[in-house]
């Protein structure tokens, strides 16, 4: 496999082949993330993955799940997707599952019959970056969507009979709007209805635009116990009738936090106003 740069995926797909699909990410303008700011946004030939599959396949015996990188694959045109589906399949007949990123704007871009023949083809999960469910901090982060494209997208998966995986970070409304933050979250995750939501925590380093904002006084930090009470508040928001796994166990969360929700909300409330250890500072990582 030929990769270019630090390569990112989903802790869910520490197993997975990754195939390096697309290099950076084709918004690459979130305030709080650096992670593709280094890379010039491309999509690579189908001809270059074939090669990379190629490879992939003297070396492992069984493939069970494939995930493409870098920030957003599923921006590539159907077309293409098609293309790279078809190839994993011949060469990985074994393969159960392909997964990739997805902004907002590539789910909603993709007509419902595109959505549909890429799961048929063997797209199964689709992760978003949805971050927060409040507007003026999706504006404040240069997020690109509003909160109801994000519920919209979530909406159009699953009626093409596609996983959704959402990710929201705790403590980006920093103290001014922490309250917003939790409350508005906590709603869009119950009209969203993802069949996965999950929480990171806010680390700022240097090269994110909204470092700078810290560092000039424009921005403040949670405490970690702020942060708890934070999504205390967000949790007793979420009402949903259908079920969502539910994780915060991220290695930049302070508390690990995992349940089925509705089933499991008290459970998890429960652990919140009981915590007693929170993982240090030093011990936290992107």
């Amino acid at each position: 496999m030929r990769y270019e740069g630090a390569i990112y995926r989903p802790p869910s797909e520490a197993q997975s082949l990754i195939l390096q699909a697309t290099i950076g990410c084709s918004h690459n303008n979130c305030t709080f993330c650096n992670s593709f700011r280094d890379k010039k946004f491309r999509i690579r030939s189908t001809s270059e993955l074939e090669e990379d599959l190629t490879i992939a396949r003297r070396y492992y015996k069984y493939v069970r799940r494939v995930y493409l990188a870098d920030g957003n694959a599923f921006c590539i045109p159907s077309e293409w997707l098609l293309e790279i589906l078809r190839i994993i399949k011949k060469l990985f007949p074994e393969c159960e599952r392909v997964s990739t990123h997805a902004c907002v704007q590539d789910v909603l871009a993709k007509t419902s019959e595109e959505l549909i023949a890429l799961r048929e083809m063997g797209m199964g999960i689709i992760y978003m970056g949805g971050e927060s469910g409040n507007q003026e901090i999706l504006d404040m982060v240069k997020k690109g969507i509003t909160r109801a494209e994000l519920i919209a997208a979530a909406r159009k998966l699953r009626a093409a009979g596609m996983l959704s995986s959402v990710t929201f970070i705790s403590g980006l409304g920093g103290r001014r709007l922490w309250r917003e933050h939790a409350i508005d979250t906590g709603t869009v995750i119950s009209e969203m209805e993802p069949d996965y939501a999950s929480l990171l925590t806010l680390i700022l380093e240097p090269g994110m635009p909204l470092f700078d904002d810290l560092h000039g006084g424009r921005f403040e930090l949670l405490s970690p116990q702020e942060v708890l009470q934070e999504t205390k508040l967000l949790i007793e928001n979420i009402n949903l009738e259908k079920d969502c796994v539910f994780r915060s166990n991220h290695a930049s969360n302070y508390l690990a936090l995992k349940g089925t929700l509705p089933r499991d909300k008290d459970s998890i409330l429960n652990q919140l106003s009981s915590a007693k250890w929170l993982k240090p500072e030093e011990f936290r990582m992107l």
